[in-house]
């Protein structure tokens, strides 16, 4: 329906699927994701916090990387799984801008933490004796917020802008939670503003800049393992990379079907799909391939909690 700046109070949040068989699944599903996902983070974070053998760098933008992933999940799914349980697709106007703004802000942090956790692999390989000096705890620091830093300062203008839209041609939205993209898809407001910020972030500042500082030290990690003289010292340097290049990998991967593929009717759903993926998949295989398959968190965990088990 066609919503004027004097009715428009709401959205309504369309879902993952309208198909009535499908909702008890769904709902099933995502509050397994939603649950699996918190509780392998939270067990990260509180590991990395209480365990002294793990306060190095590498796990400083774990455990950032741990709190991004709990607070991307929660404020993507959240909607979903309150409008099962009330019954209540609505969202007012104000959150929705919030929502848009935080998870956009969320992916954004991922994308620079992943870039300061490649950074860190690059110096702890290339350069080792030096590595305790260059990463120091004022470093890791200055990286870490750096990284929140930017994730809100490039989000910003653009929910700035879209909030102070007011022509709709619907209030529904066909997605599971408000994200500028389907909500340019429904507005008559002139989004030739919008649109040239959000090319201009979405390629620069999304994609290429912090593509290049996570992919570009891996150059130079790869000459390096090359040229190291045994075998053992090859499979050593490469498997402390081998978790970060694969979450690296598969990230933008999703991210690129979900943003830069061309909209149509034809495509928007599968691009919730990778939404979908991209919100809840990857937070919950961050654990998983980062600190599960770790023989240095999994040596923690039987400190920890090994006798109570």
């Amino acid at each position: 329906m066609y919503v004027n700046e004097s009715s428009f109070q709401y959205f309504i949040i369309k879902g993952i699927s309208d198909v009535p068989e499908l909702q008890i699944t769904i709902f099933i599903l995502v509050l397994v994701i939603y649950l699996i996902t918190v509780g392998g983070n939270m067990v990260v974070l509180i590991v990395i916090c209480m365990d002294s053998h793990l306060h190095s760098p590498m796990y400083f933008f774990l455990a950032n990387l741990s709190i991004v992933d709990m607070a991307s999940t929660t404020t993507s799914l959240h909607k979903i799984l309150i409008s099962f349980i009330t019954g209540d697709k609505t969202v007012s106007f104000i959150g929705c801008m919030a929502q848009s703004f935080m998870a956009g802000s969320f992916t954004v942090h991922e994308l620079f933490i992943l870039a300061a956790m490649s950074y860190d692999r690059y110096v702890a390989i290339c350069k080792p004796l030096n590595y305790h000096r260059v990463m120091n705890h004022r470093t890791c620091v200055l990286l870490a917020s750096s990284c929140w830093t930017l994730g809100f300062l490039f989000i910003s203008p653009l929910v700035g802008i879209f909030s102070s839209f007011s022509c709709y041609t619907s209030n529904e939205i066909n997605h599971f939670l408000c994200d500028i993209v389907p909500l340019l898809n429904i507005t008559c407001s002139n989004t030739s503003i919008l649109d040239l910020l959000f090319l201009i972030e979405g390629l620069f500042f999304f994609t290429i800049v912090p593509f290049i500082l996570t992919f570009a030290p891996y150059i130079f990690i790869i000459v390096a393992i090359l040229k190291m003289q045994t075998s053992n010292g090859r499979h050593k340097a490469f498997y402390t990379c081998s978790s970060h290049l694969t979450v690296v990998i598969l990230l933008y991967t999703l991210l690129i079907s979900q943003y830069l593929v061309p909209n149509s009717s034809s495509n928007f759903d599968s691009k919730k799909l990778y939404s979908l993926c991209n919100m809840a998949a990857v937070p919950l295989l961050n654990p998983i391939i980062y600190s599960f398959n770790n023989k240095d968190v999994k040596a923690a965990l039987r400190r920890r909690f090994g006798r109570r088990v």
